[in-house]
C-alpha cells in the first residue's frame, strides 16, 4: 500500500479503537515481537490476507508510539516469515505520524492448494491458525484435514467399509440403478458383468462395499455409521433453550435414518408436517393459503447437505441437523466449502464436487440432477414466495443454510444484526439476513452501525472493496 493509505488506515483504527478480521496491531516500541507466526498463519489462510501494523500500542488506548528501528524490524519480521511453510512474503510500508515511524506488513492470502500455512517450528497441527474476528485461533485437526483432502484429492465417499455386507441392500433400488446405468451409460454397460459394473461405478472396491454404495443402497447404513443420519427438531422459540407456553422444549423431535433417498423424503415430510400455513385474503375476499417455506427449496437444501457433506472419519459421528425455529429454518452439515469457491460465488460458478461418485449414483436414481442447480433453485423458489434469499455461512468446519419464513416482518433490532456479524459478513450476506433492499439495508442499518463503531470494516482502507466484510466489535 502507499504511505497515504497507511496514514488513513491508522486514523480509522484510532477512531474505531479495535483490530479486525484483517488488521493486527503490535506495539514494537522496544523490539520486534517474537511471536508473529499465529497471525502470519491466520492471515495467509484467508482469501483477503491481512495487515500487521507496528507502532500502535493497543494497551495504551491505541496510542501512536512508533517502532524502535524500522529497518531492523523489517529484517526480523522477514526472518519470521521464512519460518513459515510455505514461506510468507510480506510487503512493507512506512509512514510518519508526529515524528514517529509506523510500519505495516501486508500478508497476502495464499491459494487454497497451499493451505494451511503453518509455523515450521511446531509443525502443521500446532502451527496452523485461522482468523476469527480480531483473534487468531488454532485450527482444528478437521480444518487442517479438509485442506489436505482437497489438495490430495482424497475421495472419502469411496472408502471401503470392511465389515459391511453388500447382500443387505435394497434390491429394488439396486435393480433400478443398474437399469439406469445400462440405459444412460451404454458404452460402459456393454460386455461388463454386474460385479465389474459395481466396481466401475464405485459401489464396491475390491469387492468391498464403499461408503457411497452403502449410503445409497443399504437397507440400514446406520448399522455401520450410526451418526450418518439427520436429527430434526421443531422448536417453540427463536433460539435453543426457549420453551413453549407449556414448558415444552421441542414441538417435534426426530432422528431420521435409512439410505440417502429415504432420509431425504422423510426429512422433507418432517418440515412439511411442522410448517405453518399463512392465510391471505385478497381485496375481493378470496382466501389463499401460503406455506411457511417453499417445499422445493427445502428439498434442495436437505439434498445438498446429504450429497455434499464431509464423509471422512473426522465427521462420521456428526449427523446433519435440521432446526425449525419460529422465524427460520436452519440446515447444517459437516464440511465447509470444498475447493476454490467462496460463499459469494455459490450458485454462480461451477464448484468442485467433494463426493463425485455419490452424486453420480443419486443422479442415475433421479434423486438429484447433479447439474449444480440446487442453490439457484432455492433462491428462485424463495423469491417467488416473496421470502428473503437463503443465507449461507461456514463456521468451524460446518456449512449452514438459513431460510427466513417471513411471518415476522417487524424491523430487526440492531442487536440481531450485531450478533449475526460476530463472524465477518459480506454485503450480500447482510442484505439476505435483513431481507430488505440493498440501498435501505446499507444506508439505514449498516452504515449507522459502522459510524457508531458497533460494526467494523475488515478492509477499512478500501470501503468499496468487493472483498469487504463487516464484523461486530468483540
Amino acid at each position: 500500500m502507499q504511505s497515504e493509505t497507511l496514514l488513513k488506515l491508522v486514523s480509522d483504527i484510532k477512531k474505531q479503537k479495535a483490530e479486525s478480521q484483517t488488521i493486527e496491531l503490535k506495539a514494537a516500541g522496544k523490539g520486534c515481537p517474537t511471536r508473529l507466526f499465529d497471525t502470519l498463519s491466520s492471515f495467509s489462510n484467508q482469501d483477503e490476507g491481512g495487515v500487521i501494523i507496528f507502532g500502535i500500542d493497543e494497551a495504551d488506548n491505541y496510542a501512536i508510539k512508533g517502532v524502535y528501528d524500522a529497518q531492523d524490524l523489517q529484517k526480523k519480521v522477514g526472518e519470521q516469515c521464512k519460518q513459515m511453510e510455505p514461506s510468507v512474503r510480506a510487503l512493507f510500508t512506512m509512514c510518519e505520524i508526529d515524528g514517529k515511524t509506523i510500519v505495516s506488513a501486508e500478508i497476502p492470502g495464499v491459494d487454497i492448494s497451499d493451505r494451511p500455512v503453518f509455523y515450521k517450528g511446531v509443525g502443521r497441527i500446532k502451527g496452523s491458525y485461522v482468523r476469527v474476528g480480531e483473534a487468531d485461533e488454532l485450527m482444528s485437526e478437521y480444518e487442517i484435514y479438509s485442506y489436505e483432502a482437497f489438495r490430495k484429492r482424497i475421495r472419502d465417499d469411496v472408502r471401503t467399509v470392511e465389515n459391511a455386507k453388500l447382500s443387505l441392500i435394497d434390491e429394488k433400488r439396486m435393480s433400478e440403478y443398474l437399469s439406469a446405468v445400462v440405459r444412460e451409460r451404454k458404452n460402459l454397460a456393454e460386455n461388463v458383468s454386474e460385479a465389474e459394473l459395481l466396481e466401475l461405478m464405485g459401489i464396491t472396491v475390491d469387492s468391498l462395499p464403499t461408503l457411497a454404495g452403502l449410503m445409497t443402497f443399504s437397507k440400514y447404513p446406520q448399522a455401520y455409521f450410526p451418526q450418518l443420519c439427520i436429527t430434526a427438531v421443531c422448536l417453540p422459540g427463536t433460539e435453543h433453550g426457549s420453551v413453549g407456553s407449556d414448558g415444552e422444549r421441542f414441538i417435534d423431535n426426530k432422528r431420521i435414518t435409512g439410505a440417502i433417498p429415504d432420509m431425504l423424503e422423510e426429512a422433507v415430510e418432517f418440515v412439511r408436517k411442522n410448517s405453518r400455513t399463512k392465510t391471505i385474503i385478497d381485496d375481493y375476499g378470496r382466501r389463499a393459503d401460503k406455506a411457511e417455506y417453499p417445499i422445493k427449496a427445502v428439498r434442495e437444501a436437505i439434498l445438498n447437505a446429504l450429497v455434499h457433506r464431509d464423509y471422512s472419519i473426522h465427521t462420521e459421528n456428526i449427523p446433519i441437523r435440521i432446526e425449525m425455529y419460529r422465524d427460520r429454518i436452519e440446515i447444517v452439515n459437516s464440511g465447509g466449502l470444498y475447493g476454490k469457491i467462496s460463499i459469494d460465488a455459490l450458485g454462480k460458478v461451477r464448484p468442485e464436487t467433494r463426493n463425485a461418485v455419490l452424486a453420480n449414483m443419486l443422479e442415475l436414481l433421479n434423486v438429484t440432477e447433479n447439474r449444480y442447480s440446487g442453490i439457484p433453485t432455492m433462491r428462485t423458489e424463495l423469491a417467488n414466495a416473496g421470502l428473503p434469499a437463503p443465507l449461507f455461512s461456514v463456521k468451524h468446519g460446518e456449512f449452514k443454510v438459513t431460510m427466513k419464513n417471513g411471518m415476522f416482518e417487524e424491523m430487526m433490532p440492531e442487536e440481531s444484526l450485531i450478533d449475526f456479524c460476530s463472524t465477518a459478513r459480506s454485503r450480500e450476506e447482510i442484505i439476505a439476513f435483513v431481507g430488505k433492499s440493498k440501498n435501505y439495508t446499507m444506508a439505514k442499518i449498516v452504515m449507522p452501525l459502522v459510524e457508531s463503531g458497533k460494526l467494523m470494516l475488515t478492509i477499512p482502507d478500501k470501503p468499496k472493496s468487493p472483498k469487504q466484510r463487516y464484523v461486530s466489535r468483540n
